[in-house]
């Protein structure tokens, strides 16, 4: 069975740092909210994995698919709810592709695969939000 661990360490204020893949994140919060700002907070680093994990598997999927990318840009927003404990209830992932005729269809495909297929961060997500996807391409 395949598992995952980390270690987590209070520091001071409200900093932990995590060792994740025996690489150091610090974790924090804002100024205004007792912290130091030294890191980012836990919530936006969900984000960052869901933006991570799908970036991973689509640039894996296109290059089977042998379509060269120049570059690939994420933006995710999360919206939270308006009570606590405040969670992400829908979330926007925006993946903006440059490239030299790149094929709408298979960028599509390759979104929808690690969507629908490869990657379990998205999985988790749709457990408690909803995900909206949208793509575009650069030609250059």
């Amino acid at each position: 069975m395949d598992t995952h661990e980390i270690t987590c360490d209070w520091k001071e204020n409200k900093q932990f740092n995590a060792i994740v893949n025996e690489h150091e994140v610090i974790l924090d919060d804002r100024f205004e909210s007792g912290g130091t700002n030294l890191g980012p907070r836990p919530k936006p680093l969900m984000l960052a994995a869901l933006a991570g994990c799908n970036g991973m598997n689509i640039m894996n999927v296109l290059k089977k698919m042998r379509i060269d990318v120049d570059s690939l840009n994420i933006k995710v927003k999360g919206e939270l709810t308006d009570t606590d404990p405040k969670m992400y209830k829908k979330v926007f992932l925006d993946f903006h592709f440059t490239g030299k005729n790149l094929d709408r269809e298979k960028i599509d495909k390759a979104i929808q695969l690690s969507e629908e297929k490869y990657c379990g961060v998205s999985e988790m997500f749709r457990s408690f939000a909803e995900l909206i996807i949208n793509f575009s391409i650069t030609e250059n």
